[in-house]
């Protein structure tokens, strides 16, 4: 697992990833692929919130919006990039 810094609703935290999966987008002709969603390509990643002080914190996890989420995948392919 991998844990870094972020914020969540401007408030910092930490990001612990359980997993990440990145689906690159299909290289044939979109009437061969199964589903757009493989012909575009996709990301799966599932991560825990915690204060700074590393404890759970479900309460800042409920603040989280669609752009903090998106922001928070993005870290994490960063991340894993080095």
């Amino acid at each position: 697992m991998m844990r870094f810094e972020s914020r969540i609703a401007g408030i910092p935290c930490l990001i612990e990833v359980r997993s990440l999966e990145v689906h690159r987008p299909y290289r044939g002709s979109a009437h061969t692929c199964d589903s757009d969603t493989e012909y575009y390509g996709y990301t799966d990643c599932e991560f825990d919130v915690f204060d700074r002080r590393g404890r759970p914190a479900d309460w800042l996890a409920s603040k989280m919006t669609d752009a903090d989420e998106n922001r928070i995948i993005h870290e994490a392919k960063e991340y894993m990039r080095g």
